[in-house]
């Protein structure tokens, strides 16, 4: 792979986390009292919703509440632009799981690697910068999970760069029923939960900042609607057993206004992947918008009750 910026590596970041960070989060996210292992710290069973990892690109090391863009290091890519890192959005997200995080990081050093995959200039509409980010034990150098994602910059295009490839997509199967659907109900407080994991883009909690950029107001995290529906999955397919999620991904399709409810349609593929099947999704809300698309998901199928 060859181009502008591919293969950069931005400088390397500690991160870490303690028990109520995990709680917190599964609680943000909509894990339900059947699922205790997820909320409950003296569960003995006690494990980490699989998807966190997400969120410490975010959080970091940091335990108290932070200025979103004073804290955003906008790290320069050799030989492109330089973006504005308030207008920003995300395109699509993929997390590879590789091995569970512990409930806490206390006693290990971890810290957050990434690099530049791809940056593509879109013209006019803007550019989209491909990054590759790893949850890496630094002593022994084991990963623990890898992240693939793309941020959208929203009208910085047009500076000559390369188009970028097509995206491989991944669509419901037509004219089936999906196998399973999944209802959540967001309220305006959804945001202002879910932004305390450490995501605190004033976009999610400020009228003001949403309506700057045309959204009306405030919206919710797209990763809120991704962790969910990760959670959807995780719960109707893998018996809520983190250890039956092994790829989970899907693209940001449209805003999600506090107080609509989100329903996301599952289809079982029948294809597997060293055991795991692959599950397609889509996530709605309540007016049928798709907000989140190109779902796919690797599960081990063992149906929809808790395990643990």
């Amino acid at each position: 792979m060859s181009g502008l910026g591919v293969g950069h590596e931005f400088p390397r970041r500690d991160v870490s986390w303690m028990k109520r960070d995990v709680l917190l989060f599964a609680s943000s996210i909509g894990c339900t009292t059947d699922e205790l292992h997820f909320l409950y710290e003296l569960h003995p069973d006690f494990k980490v919703f699989p998807t966190y990892p997400i969120i410490l690109p975010f959080k970091l090391t940091q335990q108290e509440v932070v200025d979103f863009f004073d804290a955003k290091t906008n790290n320069v890519i050799p030989g492109v632009p330089k973006f504005d890192a308030r207008r920003v959005l995300d395109g699509q997200r993929k997390i590879i799981f590789v091995k569970p995080l512990p409930v806490s990081s206390e006693g290990k050093k971890f810290e957050l690697r990434s690099k530049v995959l791809g940056v593509y200039d879109k013209g006019k509409p803007g550019s989209v910068v491909e990054t590759e980010q790893q949850i890496v034990d630094k002593e022994t150098g084991e990963i623990y999970a890898r992240m693939i994602g793309s941020g959208f910059y929203v009208g910085q295009g047009n500076w000559g760069g390369p188009k970028g490839p097509s995206t491989v997509n991944y669509p419901p199967p037509q004219g089936k029923q999906p196998d399973a659907t999944y209802e959540f109900q967001t309220t305006a407080e959804t945001p202002l939960l879910y932004r305390l994991n450490g995501d605190y883009n004033p976009l999610h909690a400020a009228p003001e900042q949403g309506e700057k950029i045309g959204f009306g107001g405030v919206i919710i995290h797209g990763l809120f609607s991704w962790n969910m529906a990760a959670h959807a999955i995780l719960k109707t397919f893998g018996g809520s057993d983190p250890q039956n999620l092994k790829e989970f991904q899907a693209r940001f399709a449209s805003p999600v206004i506090p107080g609509v409810k989100l329903i996301t349609e599952m289809w079982r593929t029948g294809n597997l992947e060293d055991g795991f099947e692959e599950v397609r999704f889509v996530t709605k809300n309540n007016k049928g918008t798709v907000v989140l698309s190109n779902g796919r998901a690797l599960v081990k199928v063992v149906g929809g009750k808790s395990k643990l």
